[in-house]
């Protein structure tokens, strides 16, 4: 019975999520050991909480190493900020000199087609069309002199 539950509950999240079975077992895999971490984790805190906890601990050795890791991640920390000013130099160089120009130049190229087209406009297709306007009276008016157009 409860592998019929199991199995409605993973074609019901596969009809959702349109997921294939080997990421849904791949997801679900994950959340098992995210799972698992996490209480391997608060039964950790735990057992060093109670051993601080007994009056017989050396807490000054323990809070000497926490001071030591947290410099050493205060460290680790700075050299990560470190990277992530260089990146985003390197990010603004990139859209200052290699961007910028390549905007500029297509805007010269739009403008310079607004141009083509605007000539184009005036001194092509406005002349056919009024070509064309007069070639519409001139028939209609042919169509008036011989009285032999249909209308």
């Amino acid at each position: 019975m409860g592998d019929e539950t199991t199995l409605s509950t993973e074609t019901d999240l596969q009809k959702e999520t349109s997921l294939s079975p080997a990421e849904l077992r791949n997801r679900r895999k994950v959340v098992i050991i995210t799972t698992i971490g996490l209480v391997v984790f608060i039964a950790v805190l735990v057992v060093f909480l109670v051993y601080l906890a007994n009056p017989a601990t050396p807490t000054q050795k323990i809070r000497d190493i926490f001071i030591i890791f947290m410099g050493l991640e205060t460290l680790i920390l700075g050299l990560a900020l470190v990277v992530l000013i260089i990146q985003l130099a390197r990010l603004i160089n990139l859209l200052q000199n290699e961007i910028k120009p390549i905007l500029n130049s297509t805007n010269e190229t739009v403008n310079t087609l607004r141009g083509t087209t605007a000539f184009l406009s005036d001194n092509i297709v406005e002349p056919v069309i009024k070509l064309n306007e007069y070639f519409a009276a001139f028939k209609e008016m042919f169509k008036l002199v011989r009285f032999t157009g249909k209308r």
